[in-house]
């Protein structure tokens, strides 16, 4: 027959097997990347410490993204972790528009983060720049001008 345990006995048991130890993933350069991807954007992102250079397609981040509202977007995984101008950050981001690539962008300095710092993952996960946005063009259909949009139809 089947042992008996008790319940002190499995509460016991998987305390000790639960939460395992996650380990920091670094190339031999001491950086960590990742690939971050929105609507048609995918940015490769690799990030290392330093003074809050950030690089995109080989340009700067200003003269990259004109718009504010970019910039801010791309910096907020520094700002919801308190780690402003602590590390050096190289893309490249191909595919989409801006919107999009700013996206991508923060998506994967997000998941670089927690690969280079496992411990900053419960607030990137709460603030959400973890989860890849799902959201892409719908495509268009067979007898409609686009992807909802209907012909305009005329009685005579």
């Amino acid at each position: 027959m089947a042992e008996t345990k008790t319940l002190a006995d499995l509460k016991s048991a998987t305390a000790v097997a639960a939460a395992p130890k996650v380990e920091a993933k670094r190339d031999k350069q001491g950086r960590s990347y990742a690939t971050g991807k929105r609507k048609n954007a995918v940015a490769r992102v690799w990030i290392k410490p330093g003074k809050g250079k950030i690089t995109v397609n080989d340009r700067t981040f200003e003269g990259y993204f004109v718009r504010p509202v970019l910039r801010m977007m791309i910096n907020q995984p520094f700002t919801v972790t308190n780690r402003a101008a602590e590390f050096d950050v190289i893309c490249t981001v191909s595919g989409g528009g801006m919107s999009g690539q700013a996206g991508a962008v923060r998506h994967g300095i997000s998941k670089a983060l927690t690969y280079y710092e496992p411990s900053l993952r419960p607030a990137l996960k709460a603030a959400g720049f973890l989860t890849r946005d799902p959201r892409v063009v719908e495509r268009k259909k067979y007898g409609r001008k686009k992807a909802r949009r209907s012909f305009q139809f005329s009685k005579r």
